[in-house]
């Protein structure tokens, strides 16, 4: 898996945790350092775990379906990027509202939420044989960087452009699976 595959993949799967970041910096009062810190750390951690869980579990399937791997790791990115697209179309809920975005409970569950597409990449990568490490602290940094600049755009800018960001990342993640299969039918 090249570099920009690997960026590309990264940018997509933080797009659920960007725009959950824009919210908590729209919902917290005055967004600090800290606060920005604290979220982008969270994203960022579970963004790093996630993959290599969905790897370990990987690994268990993976004899059982070498010969259409390839078409598991699209039909996964595409559900994921497909679900990414639908959401930033559909109408918001209320998760974004009144949730207090210091509380570390708050910032576990929202955490756990928004890396379940990256356990399903980890799920992916495994049956491609992909080496994890390096891919996950990638996704890790990337999530934490953007989330960290999320925060503070929320708190500066609301909602201007929190639905676009998960679109993208959506058709990023899309155009990576199709990438993966006509890599492997070619």
């Amino acid at each position: 898996m090249d570099l920009i595959t690997i960026f590309l993949t990264a940018v997509g799967l933080a797009m659920d945790a960007f725009a959950v970041s824009v919210g908590g910096g729209i919902s917290l009062k005055k967004v600090t350092f800290k606060d920005a810190a604290t979220i982008g750390t969270f994203f960022g951690g579970f963004q790093f775990l996630m993959p290599i869980v969905g790897w370990t579990l990987g690994l268990t399937i993976r004899d059982f379906i070498i010969s259409f791997d390839h078409w598991v790791a699209f039909a996964l990115l595409g559900f994921i990027g497909g679900k990414m697209v639908y959401e930033s179309f559909t109408e918001e809920g209320e998760e974004d509202e009144g949730i207090d975005f210091r509380n570390l409970y708050v910032l576990l569950t929202l955490s756990i939420a928004t890396s379940i597409d990256a356990l399903a990449v980890g799920l992916g990568l495994s049956v491609i044989q992909v080496s994890v490490v390096y891919v996950s602290i990638i996704i890790g940094i990337i999530t934490f960087l953007i989330c960290f600049t999320g925060v503070f755009l929320g708190g500066k800018f609301g909602h201007l452009f929190e639905r676009q960001a998960e679109a993208v990342g959506g058709l990023v993640l899309i155009g990576i699976g199709f990438k993966i299969l006509f890599e492997h039918l070619s």
